[in-house]
């Protein structure tokens, strides 16, 4: 992959990111300009919404243990809540492919993504060791999920696009 089409397809992970956390809908948002040109299918989409995920999933249990070194547990669901939050679209994408997956390909990328998902989950909040991430590590991961999914309705955020170019530039500043 050449930087140039690194680059077009990161910016392209990026609208597809805010176009689903607007929609919080489930589906692809595969009418996104440039998804055809930069994703060979669904799969390679559903692929890179789930490394996203996972990235700023990592991230934040990272900055919450920081936060709190002592309930690790505590940490890890309050992360995954943040989580969930500031990828509402995504999380309903990366959740109803999991329960209703398109084809057996997309089965197979979401039980294995979810079960290392749940791995990590465990081994963050100090539940399970590198030595011993199996289906039992990823049961106690679960049930961490299960928690952090308790009370959380996943909703499109209402963030106000900035109009003019002093209000984009000051946007851009402020990130």
């Amino acid at each position: 992959m050449t930087w140039e089409a690194f680059h077009r397809r990161g910016e392209v992970l990026r609208r597809v990111i805010e176009v689903a956390n607007e929609r919080c809908d489930g589906r692809l948002p595969n009418d996104v300009a440039g998804v055809d040109a930069v994703f060979t299918d669904d799969v390679d989409l559903l692929g890179a919404l789930q490394l996203r995920w996972h990235t700023a999933l990592a991230g934040q249990i990272e900055a919450s243990l920081a936060d709190q070194p002592i309930d690790l547990p505590g940490a890890v669901v309050a992360a995954w809540r943040v989580t969930a939050a500031d990828l509402p679209g995504v999380r309903a994408i990366l959740d109803a492919h999991g329960e209703q997956p398109t084809s057996p390909e997309v089965a197979h990328v979401m039980e294995t993504a979810s079960a290392k998902e749940r791995q990590m989950l465990a081994l963050m909040a100090g539940l399970a060791s590198r030595l011993d991430l199996d289906e039992q590590a990823a049961r106690r991961g679960e049930r961490l999920e299960r928690e952090a999914r308790a009370g959380v309705r996943l909703a499109a955020i209402d963030v106000p696009q900035p109009r003019g170019f002093l209000e984009r530039l000051k946007a851009a500043l402020a990130a």
